[in-house]
């Protein structure tokens, strides 16, 4: 039996050829190694990005205007709104840290008696107001008392948009890995973190509120009577066609 050269010389091509394939078949293959998720990170983003709960300031800037007197409309009613915030998950004490050598003391001062004119419409006591004091850096540009309380927060434990690896064909590995690149889901559990009003929800549930008595015995009611419990709404909603007009 004679071999040809030519069917010699293809079959290192073909075997080269079809482990290439097996290498990329292989990535599409879920990964179940704990060495990729040590060079990748975990697939699960709420491994890789969790929520995680600390005590962080919150702070707001009164300006300080040139002549004094009250605060304007806008910065009063944002001292009140930060007064209720402080009530509502404030921790400790409120700080109001004032400008020192910029040359407008007197009126430091008068922005600093409308804040705790401020803080009372807010119901918050200015008894529990702590004046400190930072010395100004630039007469020139505008110095602010800055408010501050301590309050429980969600956030993700690291800044977003970092790339450990390239996303490009430069590593093989990763690119044949089918794993998720580092950065994805981090902006979207920021912005969850973000949007929370109460950081303990994310800890444990609320109690049940107060159920409705009378609604519950109508329902129960219509039921020995064999009516349908259901709530029946009335109102005739006007078709989109009659609204708009069909001339």
């Amino acid at each position: 039996m004679t071999v040809s050269s030519r069917n010699v010389t293809l079959a290192p091509r073909l075997t080269a050829a079809v482990l290439a394939l097996g290498a990329l078949l292989g990535g599409c293959a879920n990964r179940s190694t704990g060495g990729d998720t040590l060079a990748f990170g975990a697939d699960d983003v709420r491994e890789r990005h969790p929520i995680v709960l600390r005590d962080a300031p919150r702070s707001l800037d009164v300006f300080v205007g040139r002549a004094g007197g009250a605060l304007d409309p806008r910065q009063a009613e944002d001292v009140a709104s930060f007064a209720r915030e402080f009530r509502r998950s404030g921790k400790g004490g409120l700080v109001a840290e004032v400008p020192t050598g910029a040359r407008r003391d007197y009126a430091t001062q008068d922005t600093l008696n409308g804040i705790r004119t401020a803080l009372t419409r807010g119901g918050v006591s200015p008894a529990v107001l702590s004046v400190r004091s930072y010395p100004v850096q630039d007469p020139g540009l505008a110095s602010p008392i800055r408010l501050t309380f301590a309050s429980l927060q969600a956030s993700v434990p690291h800044d977003c948009g970092q790339w450990p690896t390239d996303l490009g064909s430069s590593n093989f590995r990763f690119s044949s890995s089918n794993a998720p690149y580092w950065n994805f889901g981090c902006a979207s559990q920021a912005t969850l973190a973000a949007q929370i009003a109460d950081p303990i929800d994310l800890v444990r549930s609320r109690d049940e509120g107060r159920s409705d008595i009378v609604k519950r015995m109508n329902a129960i009611a219509k039921i020995r009577e064999g009516k349908d419990p259901s709530t029946e709404y009335r109102q005739q909603t006007p078709q989109i066609n009659s609204t708009v007009g069909g001339r």
